[in-house]
């Protein structure tokens, strides 16, 4: 007997990962360990040009990102100006969390944990996004992730290097996500797959 699947609004996964995952980038680099390698970039600048915030600098790239998406495809999409909604909520919410995480205590063990917790909530965050049935990239990241952040912690160490005499945001966390979170983020995924269906207001068009 094939099993049911719990069926879940892909509008309201949407949400909670943008909730999540904008803590979850906001928690790692509270830990100390370094922020997300996706995240990277726009920290990058915001170090080097503090004329914005971090969640400012986050939208500029997320926007830039869509563009650059659209100009290889070399056709405008109209259902991806979708994601500049959503990034655009993303970038909000990491200075909403910046407003407050640092009133979290701070030793060994809680950055430990701190750190365990922010990858874990990405990784669910990335996936569960990957499967709410709204388009967000219009490419599947984990296939892609390892690739895509290498670049970006490439372009960080670079610009904090030359611009401050330093490599500033990176760390161990920030490594060691960069070379796991892709197949973490396709094991949750395919957990989903198995036990979740996704439905949204574009899944019932179609």
């Amino acid at each position: 007997m094939q099993e049911s699947k719990l069926t879940i609004r892909g509008e309201l996964s949407l949400l909670l990962v943008i909730i999540i995952n904008s803590l979850g980038v906001v928690l790692m680099l509270h830990s100390g360990s370094g922020i997300s390698a996706i995240s990277s970039v726009p920290y990058a600048f915001a170090d080097v040009l503090p004329v914005i915030t971090l969640g400012a600098w986050t939208e500029v790239f997320q926007v830039s990102l869509v563009l650059s998406l659209m100009l290889l495809s070399k056709r405008f999409v109209t259902v991806y100006l979708f994601s500049f909604v959503v990034g655009s909520a993303f970038s909000a919410m990491i200075d909403v969390h910046e407003m407050w995480i640092k009133q979290l205590p701070q030793s060994l063990t809680l950055d430990i944990i701190y750190f365990i917790i922010s990858y874990i909530v990405i990784c669910f965050g990335v996936a569960l996004a990957n499967r709410c049935q709204l388009p967000i990239t219009g490419w599947s990241y984990a296939r892609i992730k390892i690739g895509f952040d290498v670049i970006c912690l490439a372009i960080t160490a670079a610009m904090t290097f030359f611009f401050l005499g330093r490599v500033d945001g990176l760390g161990f966390g920030t490594i060691l996500a960069a070379f796991t979170m892709g197949k973490v983020i396709g094991s949750i995924g395919e957990y989903m797959d198995k036990h979740v269906k996704f439905v949204s207001f574009l899944s019932s068009r179609a």
